[in-house]
């Protein structure tokens, strides 16, 4: 292992091509944060935090500097659409994918308008999901 940021980790030796992305994981429950963590980490992505509610989220993102927030919509202090348009607002935002357990139909344009890469259903969320979405919307994410 090379540094706590992600570089080199499972990897030999320490290179660029052995970056994982970044991801700070946002939803109000600790169960679903937990099980995002397993299958992403699984699918080569760095999980290098947690936050419960919105304010928390925005707090953390100026600290740990990831690449990509995925974030749930309905939280506790501040929706998901706030929290992803106040992180677009800053100099070199994270990708911000929003998940929810509700049908991406009942949020219409808001997605698109809060400033968020897009949507994934929580149900589907894998690392190849995550990865796709984030290809299609011209972002680049660190290849396994």
């Amino acid at each position: 292992m090379c540094t706590e940021d992600g570089e080199g980790v499972d990897a030999d030796p320490c290179t660029p091509a052995a970056r994982r992305d970044r991801v700070l994981l946002v939803d109000d429950h600790a169960s679903f944060r937990s099980i995002a963590r397993q299958v992403l980490t699984a699918d080569w992505f760095l999980v290098v935090g947690e936050a419960g509610n919105g304010s928390e989220a925005i707090r953390a993102c100026g600290e740990l500097l990831p690449d990509i927030v995925v974030l749930d919509i309905q939280l506790p202090d501040i929706d998901g659409f706030a929290v992803a348009a106040a992180l677009a607002g800053r100099t070199d935002p994270p990708a911000v994918v929003l998940v929810s357990s509700r049908s991406r139909a009942d949020y219409g344009s808001r997605i698109e308008d809060c400033g968020a890469r897009g949507y994934i259903p929580k149900a589907t969320l894998t690392g190849d999901a995550l990865r796709h979405l984030l290809v299609s919307q011209g972002a680049a994410p660190a290849e396994p």
